[in-house]
């Protein structure tokens, strides 16, 4: 898949390259925030690259309640993640068994801060502080939302939500 060109022709740059390549064309910048957004709005996550061994047959109430309604999936993480790595692979591969159009389906790419925190878009709004973290929307309103340390994989997790 082809990335759409980054507005400073490159990837998602770190604060402190951000910082200093601002600096140097036009000095200090009090807040990186909007240009890191910007750039990262351009991004997808390779991690929501669905899983080919996921087996949907297995699964078929999560894949039902996830096909049922016109669900808005907000994905945050990070490719760097390893629990990005390890549960968004299966949770991508459950939204494509249950035939969620990818229109549906929004990536969030985060980086993490020096001190933890996390920086991408729409972090702050949504109080994003953990990675991975799925919202699920209907209608622009949240209706389940699934934070990385859950007992049970994402879109178990998320159908039982969804389900109540």
């Amino acid at each position: 898949m082809k990335r759409p060109p980054f507005p400073f022709g490159g990837g998602i740059k770190s604060n402190a390259t951000v910082r200093a390549a601002s600096a140097a064309a036009s000095g200090p910048v009090k807040s990186v925030r909007p240009v890191v957004r910007r750039m990262a709005e351009a991004e997808t996550l390779e991690t929501m690259q669905p899983n080919p061994a996921w087996d949907a047959a297995s699964y078929p109430d999560v894949v039902e309640t996830l096909a049922d309604g016109d669900y808005t999936f907000k994905v945050w993480g990070g490719d760097w993640c390893g629990d990005c790595r390890s549960q968004l692979p299966d949770f991508a591969a459950a939204l494509d068994a249950a035939d969620v159009p990818a229109e549906r389906i929004e990536h969030y790419p985060v980086e993490k801060a020096d001190d933890g925190s996390k920086i991408g878009p729409f972090v702050e709004e949504y109080g994003i502080e953990l990675i991975p973290t799925v919202v699920v929307e209907l209608d622009g309103e949240e209706v389940a939302r699934f934070v990385e340390n859950e007992d049970v994989p994402i879109a178990v997790y998320l159908a039982e939500q969804l389900s109540n």
